[in-house]
């Protein structure tokens, strides 16, 4: 009596809908690049640079109140978003104030938050101020490039990998959908405008970890059945090799996603948009392990002179990069 969520033996064409599924993945980047340069990205402190002051009240949050007690100090436009979780219940209302860094101050002095502090607390003396926290506008810029040069290092260390463990094919595949699913990624926190920073920045690292993870178990596969079956089409191939670890990829995304959902419900709004960065990326980065990996060394096409054999047995099965 074991649960399967996936026959033992499946024989599900994955290339049926293979151009309407290639079709979909490049408009999805499109759109998210569309909507990465249009919309742009909801920046958190570490990247503008300012000041984070969060609030917690047993009074409902009025943010035109707190706007209008702050006014007087002549910081310039200060953000102010209501924190909206099921888990604070009603007596624990949540604010976020995002006070920019001043010209020519690397930092919000101590002064202008105590004095931040105290108008609000002239409105709500109820009001406390759990966490503070500043980020110079220098450090901002070199926490940006860093973020951008870690993202870009992961990749380039991934396609050599891949290429010295299997085929540059194989690399270019994977490589092709870990850029589909850091994109997407990023273009859904562009259109929804969830806050993006550092912590979003290592979900986007963990996601190319994990989608990596994914597409070498098929690829692992697809290498040893390209050895078992010299004559067969590489699309048959191919499909076989993801139907034999389909299991597999199910069962490890599906419970992966029950643990994000936990967290999505109950971990907080403090690392929401962490734990939102990993669902969404666990559900594109198999999608793409699956549809976008693999369709893109069907189109390159695999030399398979190099596996093992001899003679018209091992050159039976080359040129199959038409196998569609």
């Amino acid at each position: 009596m074991r649960l399967k969520l996936v026959p033992e033996q499946t024989n599900i064409d994955f290339f049926r809908w293979q151009w309407l599924t290639m079709g979909i993945s490049g408009a999805a980047v499109v759109i998210s690049l569309v909507a990465w340069l249009v919309l742009g990205l909801n920046f958190g402190i570490d990247f503008l640079g300012g000041t984070t002051i969060r609030t917690e009240s047993p009074t409902a949050v009025d943010v035109g109140a707190y706007r209008n007690a702050i006014q007087p100090l002549g910081l310039g436009d200060v953000l102010i978003t209501e924190v909206f979780d099921p888990t604070f219940g009603e007596t624990r209302n949540v604010a976020m104030l995002r006070i920019q860094a001043q010209d020519g101050a690397e930092a919000i002095t101590p002064e202008i938050i105590a004095s931040v502090e105290a108008a609000l607390t002239a409105l709500d003396p109820a009001i406390t101020f759990p966490s503070v926290e500043s980020v110079g506008p220098k450090v901002s810029g070199e926490l940006i490039w860093t973020a951008i040069l870690s993202v870009s290092t992961a990749l380039v260390a991934i396609l050599v990998y891949i290429w010295l463990r299997f085929e540059w094919q194989f690399s270019v595949g994977a490589v092709a959908a870990l850029v589909h699913d850091v994109v997407v990624t990023i273009g859904i926190f562009a259109i929804l405008q969830i806050k993006f920073d550092l912590a979003v920045i290592a979900a986007l690292l963990t996601i190319i970890g994990y989608s990596i993870n994914d597409t070498v178990v098929i690829f692992d596969r697809l290498r040893e059945n390209l050895i078992k079956y010299k004559v067969m089409p590489l699309r048959d191939v191919m499909n076989l090799s993801v139907n034999e670890t389909l299991s597999r990829t199910v069962m490890t995304s599906g419970t992966t996603l029950i643990a994000l959902i936990a967290l999505l419900a109950l971990g907080g709004d403090v690392i929401r948009g962490f734990v939102f960065a990993i669902f969404w990326g666990v559900i594109v980065g198999t999608y793409s392990s699956v549809y976008v990996a693999k369709n893109i060394v069907l189109l390159i096409g695999v030399n398979r002179d190099r596996t093992p054999g001899s003679g018209a047995e091992s050159k039976a099965g080359t040129q199959f990069s038409t196998g569609a």
